[in-house]
């Protein structure tokens, strides 16, 4: 960071009003003059208190109503009892003192009719709302002269994120401390001049100014609009140059064999016993162009639940094989690298089987390498990565270990990109001799907006449709306390398994008495349990906190053997915390048949392939996302046989957690369920950037209202980069790509 903002807020206000920013992670002076209001107050609009819920740090605009001191009869000392309103409902203030004389200073203010910001923390005494020892600042009151006063009464007032220890006005006061002796040398701008006169932005200090103490509306909101821009320019422009390196990297050009020649890829083309969709087709020609260049892919390819994309990308390691090459498959789990191995081979067939008794004669090895490999696996394993035997080789992180090594990787290929971050899917693509060529696949759906700003550095592909033969998926909301409504779901259950099908059961938790961390989040080996729960979206703590537990797979499993709908049927469990044989040993029994139902965590979320399976029943369904409770309900309906998705949950008609399970019983469309999943969650949540954590993420950029923001950013940025790929002519924007994207928010670019 250069000019003035990377000094430290120590310097400039001192130690003793530096020390309490910190803790809000504000250090530097741009630290602080990021740290954006979060909205605006109007002096003549009061904050409506019947809101204000109990232990909640707040900030309130109130009108003194009176304010008295008494002395205390229970034991020595005054108390300043003073009630201010918003019209309608009143909230208590509490000051105390060893004497009356120490409260007269607030007594003197505290004038029945002053307007004022009051903060603190809501408390509630013998039935009355009230915050004990407040912060306050008075409109009109507190400046230093009449004039000052009357013009600063009627500017918008900043309310910042704040906390007990540093109210939103100390926050303001600081910011005027760093922001006022400002001039323009003092404050780089990123955004080129030429660029703001196209778009007419104010410059970055003139949007400073408006944002944190603006003359009107219209000022803060100009100033919002610049920064968001500068959010998209330089994230864009990051991902600019990220294109261009990668467009100038050598790679080895795989081109399809000509006509005669033996091709695995035409073997398999001809044995397929399903026609192409018309997407697959599509999408096949354009990866088959872009590996039969010298110059690497770097292609993500989405799609909807169910579309082919193992197809499509199964076909690309092909041609990358009858080149010479080989082939890497990245998977987040150990279930679902053992899926995928087991899918690849079984679409090959004789094609997997080279070397071996039966085999073609020119065909192809697929292994696979897992951290619970045994000593001899992983050695066989290892050999034929090496030695080039395998032309495909399907792994978890195991395949990032130094001990990999290949013959010639000519494609990775990287299933769930959102569980990965840059540096493994780099650590990986070092194993090729040069570059090479880069897939990345995603299940979930990713409106454009969420495309081009955290995938920016791919071309994208999409596929819509569902391959001919499979009946669709229909889903119910069970109510979770409606004891006919349960008894019917497992009456359904018991239908479909009757009719040889089977049936998953998810849950959100493995044991009944654990606790999950905060986020929902669970740490466990390759990502196996993460389930991507919102328990406080909603925007109602204490509602989420009344709740019932969630329900567990060991809880459930053993609630199920006991239920009389499903008795004599085998029931089944899978999380991650089981050994990896134990859960191969568990998908295989129950893609054979031999457990008819299948109680567990999200780790079926993505790519487990069961054509037989035809009824999930999720529990605590509310308090999932969208776009995860999309790719569970993915994992039925992949036969002949229509699907069923019954979704159990507990949100109360007309909360936001009830209108997110009632959108997915209403449609299948991926895209639209993203987009709505997008609309309800914040933007960290989204773009990752709450997973870093760190104060340089995306502020104020709002991936689906700024669409056409993003798109001009994008067009400025991509023609800047274009002409000066190193930004020798821009040191501004260049500073704050490296300010804002360093290592840790370079990963944060590659999740979704």
């Amino acid at each position: 960071m250069t000019g003035r903002e990377g000094e430290a807020l120590t310097r400039v206000l001192g130690a003793r009003s530096a020390g309490p920013l910190a803790k809000l992670d504000l250090v530097t002076v741009g630290d602080l003059l990021r740290h954006y209001p979060r909205r605006y107050g109007d002096p003549g609009t009061l904050t409506d208190m019947d809101r204000l819920a109990l232990g909640e740090h707040v900030t309130v605009m109130a009108r003194v109503a009176r304010a008295t001191v008494r002395t205390m009869r229970s034991r020595a000392g005054a108390m300043l009892q003073a009630v201010v309103t918003d019209g309608r409902h009143e909230l208590a203030l509490t000051f105390f003192a060893k004497r009356a004389g120490a409260l007269r200073p607030h007594e003197d203010k505290l004038r029945p009719g002053r307007v004022g910001l009051f903060t603190g923390v809501v408390s509630e005494y013998r039935g009355t709302r009230q915050l004990t020892h407040p912060d306050y600042v008075l409109v009109g009151v507190d400046a230093d002269d009449a004039e000052e006063a009357m013009f600063e009464a009627s500017r918008p007032i900043p309310i910042y994120p704040a906390s007990s220890s540093v109210p939103s006005w100390r926050i303001q006061r600081a910011v005027r401390t760093v922001l006022d002796p400002l001039t323009e040398g003092d404050v780089e701008d990123p955004v080129p001049p030429e660029v703001r006169a196209r778009h007419g932005l104010p410059s970055r200090l003139d949007a400073l100014r408006a944002i944190h103490h603006p003359v009107d509306q219209d000022a803060w909101q100009r100033a919002r609009h610049r920064f968001r821009f500068e959010e998209a320019f330089v994230l864009q422009a990051a991902l600019a140059q990220r294109r261009a390196h990668a467009a100038e990297q050598e790679a080895t050009a795989r081109p399809l064999r000509g006509p005669g020649e033996p091709s695995l890829l035409a073997d398999f083309d001809e044995a397929l016993p399903f026609t192409l969709t018309d997407g697959q087709r599509s999408v096949g020609e354009d990866l088959a162009h872009e590996l039969a260049q010298a110059r690497p892919m770097q292609r993500l390819l989405q799609g909807e639940v169910g579309s082919g994309k193992t197809v499509v990308a199964l076909r690309a390691m092909l041609q990358v094989v009858d080149a010479g090459g080989q082939a890497a498959l990245l998977a987040p789990t150990e279930v679902l690298a053992a899926q995928h191995a087991r899918t690849l081979r079984a679409l090959l067939g004789p094609l997997a089987e080279g070397g071996l008794l039966g085999g073609a004669a020119h065909g192809t090895r697929v292994a696979l390498l897992t951290g619970s490999l045994g000593a001899a696996a992983r050695k066989e394993a290892l050999l034929q990565a090496a030695g080039g035997e395998a032309g495909i080789v399907v792994g978890t992180h195991a395949l990032l270990g130094d001990q990999v090594q290949f013959a010639d990787l000519g494609l990775v290929v990287v299933d769930e990109q959102h569980r990965f971050g840059v540096e493994q899917r780099d650590a990986l693509r070092a194993k090729g001799r040069v570059a090479p060529h880069v897939l990345v696949m995603t299940a979930t759906p990713i409106p454009r907006t969420v495309a081009m700003t955290v995938f920016g550095d791919l071309e994208t592909s999409s596929l819509t449709q569902v391959p001919a033969g499979r009946a669709g998926i229909t889903s119910h909301v069970v109510p979770a306390g409606n004891p006919r409504w349960m008894e019917r779901t497992w009456s359904r259950v018991r239908e479909e398994v009757d009719k040889g099908h089977r049936a998953y059961v998810v849950c959100p938790r493995i044991h009944p008495d654990e606790d999950l961390p905060a986020g929902g989040g669970a740490a466990a080996k390759d990502f196996d349990d993460v389930p991507d729960l919102l328990e406080l979206m909603d925007g109602d703590a204490a509602g989420a906190s009344d709740r019932p537990p969630l329900r567990a797979v060991l809880e459930v499993a053993d609630m199920l053997r006991e239920t009389p709908a499903l008795a004599g049927l085998d029931v089944g469990v899978l999380h991650g915390q089981m050994t990896p044989a134990d859960k191969e040993s568990a998908m295989a029994r129950f893609a054979a048949g031999d457990l008819q139902v299948l109680v567990s965590t999200t780790v079926i979320e993505v790519g487990v392939d069961v054509p037989e399976a035809t009824v999930m029943v999720v529990f605590d369904a509310d308090r999932f996302g969208l776009s995860q409770l999309h790719q569970l309900r993915g994992r039925v309906g992949r036969g002949s046989a229509p699907g069923l998705c019954l979704l159990v949950s507990t949100a109360q008609p007309g909360t936001p957690a009830a209108t997110r399970v009632e959108a997915l019983a209403e449609t299948t469309d991926g895209f639209r369920l993203a987009t709505l999943d997008l609309e309800l969650r914040s933007e960290g949540d989204v773009l990752g950037a709450a997973q870093s954590g760190r104060s340089s993420s995306l502020r104020l950029l709002r991936v689906v209202q700024d669409a056409d923001l993003i798109a001009d950013a994008r067009r400025e940025a991509t023609a800047l980069v274009d002409a000066d790929l190193e930004l020798g002519s821009h040191p501004e924007l260049r500073a704050a790509i490296e300010a804002q994207l360093d290592d840790e928010q370079e990963e944060f670019l590659e999740r979704a």
